[in-house]
């Protein structure tokens, strides 16, 4: 096979190398289906995070090689095991991480198409033999569909297919019944200065509850940490709410987020779940940009006040700011008040209707 891009033939083997996170997953899978779309003989290979594969692990056209990244150093040794008879013929390194450039230089293939040299961040450059084109201040998942267009596949397919079982299915239904609109609150991400206030997350739940004839739904992890923000939160709402948090899985969780009408969420990787399955986020954004990492198809929902950080705590503008800034300070997300969260719902759901 050549080895200049694009390639002279389709590949017939291509391991993907994405470990994390949940959000960056949801972002990486289009991208494997407008390929798989493009070389339908291609067999796909991805080498996963072990939290990462509970969404993504059950999808039948793609091998999963399954991670533990709490193995600290023994999970470069464990891809090595798993990889030592394999060999493909591309690689597309996904992750700029010194940890996931260990396991890269493990892995035989002709071709190693990384990130470009500006974006290719913990040296990731030395261990790639091609780069996708430089682009700046793009959205994650463009980026991403850079590795496409660098080996000549332009055409997109926004396409997930994450396979359900019947018992996450049931699971969702008794959840979110038939007939029963809700708007489902996941209220934490795994940064915790990006999170709101839990009275902030009442008072829009309130009104959305009160005028907008919603359900409140609160969902999330198992962690201290979300499940105090869930016992705040309904304390706090002086309208009914079901607190789920901490009870399902995650594929439970994106069988619900299937069901629901809205998400409210800040910057995490339950806006991205919701992306998949086709449903509006409202995402709350002061820490980071949600123009770089907003739920790809409904930015115009989100509230996005990472201008109004940058020039708070940098003082600069968004727009002098190197792309991948975030700002996590202190009192930050106090920039967004309950009024901004409350407006952008209320206008998602009268486009909808």
């Amino acid at each position: 096979m050549s080895a200049t891009l694009p390639l002279s033939q389709p590949p017939r083997s291509i391991a993907v190398l994405k470990l994390s996170a949940i959000g960056d997953i949801c972002h990486t899978l289009p991208v494997i289906r407008t390929l798989q779309r493009a070389w339908p003989q291609a067999r796909f290979t991805w080498i996963i995070g072990r939290a990462e594969a509970a969404l993504a692990g059950g999808i039948s056209d793609i091998e999963f090689i399954v991670l533990d990244k709490r193995s600290g150093p023994g999970a470069p040794a464990a891809a090595r095991r798993a990889l030592s008879a394999r060999r493909f013929d591309l690689l597309l390194h996904m992750q700029f991480a010194w940890r996931a450039s260990m396991i890269a230089r493990r892995i035989r293939a002709p071709v190693k198409l990384g990130y470009d040299r500006e974006r290719a961040l913990d040296l990731q450059w030395l261990f790639t033999t091609h780069r996708i084109e430089p682009a700046s201040r793009e959205h994650v998942m463009d980026g991403l569909f850079g590795f496409a267009r660098r080996l000549g596949v332009h055409e997109r397919d926004y396409r997930w297919d994450i396979p359900v079982p019947e018992s996450a299915r049931e699971h969702a239904a008794r959840a979110i019944p038939d007939g029963s609109p809700t708007l489902i609150v996941s209220p934490c991400s795994s940064h915790a200065a990006r999170n709101w206030r839990p009275q902030y997350y009442a008072q829009v739940a309130d009104y959305a509850a009160r005028r907008l004839g919603l359900r409140v739904l609160l969902c999330g992890g198992p962690s201290a940490l979300e499940q105090r923000m869930g016992v705040e939160i309904a304390q706090l709402m002086r309208e009914p709410c079901v607190n789920l948090i901490g009870t399902d899985t995650l594929i439970q969780l994106y069988a619900t987020l299937a069901r629901a009408q809205a998400l409210l969420t800040p910057d995490s990787g339950p806006a991205h779940m919701a992306t998949a399955v086709g449903v509006p986020v409202v995402g709350l954004y002061a820490c980071t940009s949600a123009a770089r990492s907003g739920p790809y198809f409904s930015r115009e929902w989100c509230v996005d006040r990472f201008d109004a950080a940058a020039r708070k705590f940098l003082g600069k503008s968004a727009a002098e700011l190197p792309w991948r800034t975030k700002i996590e300070r202190p009192g930050v997300m106090d920039l967004i008040r309950p009024e901004d969260a409350i407006e952008r719902l209320t206008a998602l759901l009268a486009s909808r209707s």
